[in-house]
């Protein structure tokens, strides 16, 4: 096999390029890594990319991180892995910290509250707008519509775990593909990603698997242990030493949980976590949970960096024996660590079996599947989200069996509904950009509150 010529160091600064550009949710991230590594570098191909893509789609957690990792790893091993998915995690990381710190020390100062006002009127629209993204590259006939609508009806009305939802969408998937029928042999479930389509022959990487990329028993064994221990040893040591009722316990043995079942992509990992964070533990309020989307919106990084402000004020309102900053501040680190360490052992583990099935018409089939299945699960958030801006009291209802809120309609935030809905003509109608958005919605958020307060 053909070497594909790409050095490491220029494959670290390409990667950091990516994390810095890697602004917008999940779909925006894989939009920048498909126009850098595949359209500008030519590292893989298309066909190679969507079916990596689909693979971290149906993985727990962010696939746009996973996906770096993953594409880190074809081109330059373990190392390669490392260094993309580290470096799309730690310009979140840091940004996320920092307004932690501002959020906790200027939360009540009027500027910051407009400005997070205005930021979770945005957050609204780009989410509604990610389910649009996402279900115009997934659902491509009827079939896939009805699985999206189910999964939907499944998770808001009913509760259904997301696992259920995702296994049974790639068995409905799996069994349609092994069939011949026609709805599932659309291929990758995201679609096209640009308008350059570049074959997997004519990339650096080639049509054939690298050597190291092939299935190895005894790698897979020694990495998934590696990557284990330095997942679990410190969540065991917290527990068995602090005991279960101690919140870095608790922030521990629930994101690990959450790496774990929360499958679906970035938005379906912040439905579960918006549900147990706000409505279990009460570590945050559901204001609290958009002001932290917001953050994670509006910088680089994976969305689901949202996680590390969650186990920020989780800390915060309980430090023990800490300063609040100080315990603030590892709680958020902590968080961070059990999020991220999985991808890595998933991806490791995991990419060499699916590398070896690329050409499985079957599982390609459960793949794309899984992915209008999430389109379900990203509306339930786009809902969930909705209800929670634009009205300030829901009232407990019965539908089709099934307990929801619905909400109380004299308990409409007009002020958060104007601002919505200049930010929906911004997006859809005037084709604005994210950031310009985010950044208009702000400025606005702070006018408001400085004309309140006046």
């Amino acid at each position: 096999m053909k070497d594909h010529g790409v050095p490491f160091s220029e494959a670290v600064k390409v990667w950091a390029r990516v994390a810095a550009l890697s602004f917008g949710g999940p779909a925006g991230q894989i939009a920048v890594m498909h126009r850098i590594v595949v359209e500008e570098k030519k590292w893989i191909g298309e066909q190679r990319f969507l079916q990596a893509l689909n693979y971290c789609t149906l993985l727990p957690g962010p696939e746009a991180q996973q996906l770096a990792v993953y594409i880190g790893w074809l081109m330059h091993r373990t190392k390669g892995g490392l260094v993309a998915g580290a470096l799309f995690v730690l310009p979140g990381l840091l940004a996320i910290m920092a307004l932690s710190w501002i959020y906790v020390l200027l939360g009540k100062v009027t500027l910051v509250q407009g400005l997070f006002f205005g930021l979770k009127a945005a957050v609204l629209v780009i989410v509604v707008e990610a389910v649009l993204r996402v279900g115009k590259r997934a659902l491509r006939n009827n079939v896939m519509r009805a699985v999206a609508v189910a999964a939907f009806v499944a998770i808001f009305f009913y509760d259904v775990p997301f696992p259920v939802i995702i296994v049974l969408a790639g068995l409905i998937g799996f069994t349609g593909g092994r069939l011949g029928w026609t709805a599932f042999q659309a291929g990758g479930g995201h679609g096209k990603l640009g308008a350059k389509q570049v074959a997997d022959a004519d990339s650096a990487l080639g049509e054939a698997t690298p050597a190291h990329a092939r299935p190895n028993v005894r790698w897979s064994l020694t990495v998934a242990s590696v990557f284990l221990l330095l997942w679990l040893v410190p969540v065991a040591a917290l527990y068995l030493s602090l005991g279960a009722d101690n919140v870095f316990s608790q922030i521990a043995v629930f994101f690990s949980k959450m790496a774990v079942v929360t499958f679906g992509g970035a938005y379906a990992v912040l439905a579960y976590v918006a549900q147990q964070a706000v409505e279990h533990y009460h570590w945050v309020t559901p204001g609290e949970m958009l002001d932290g989307l917001g953050m994670a919106e509006s910088t680089p990084g994976p969305l689901i960096m949202v996680t590390q402000f969650v186990g920020f004020l989780a800390a915060w309102r309980e430090p023990g024996a800490l300063h609040p900053l100080l315990a603030a501040t590892l709680g958020g680190l902590l968080t961070t660590w059990v999020t991220f360490t999985p991808c890595f052992l998933w991806i490791f583990f995991g990419a060499p079996f699916v590398e070896a099935l690329r050409a499985n018409k079957a599982l390609s089939a459960a793949l794309a599947t899984i992915t209008a299945a999430v389109v379900g699960v990203i509306l339930n958030l786009a809902v969930w989200f909705g209800l929670q801006v634009l009205f300030a009291e829901l009232k407990p209802a019965r539908f089709l069996g099934a307990a929801v809120d619905l909400p109380v309609l004299a308990s409409a935030n007009l002020p958060a509904m104007a601002l919505a809905a200049a930010c929906a003509v911004a997006v859809f109608r005037l084709k604005f950009g994210m950031i310009p958005v985010l950044l208009a919605a702000a400025l606005a958020g702070v006018v408001y509150a400085l004309v309140l307060s006046a």
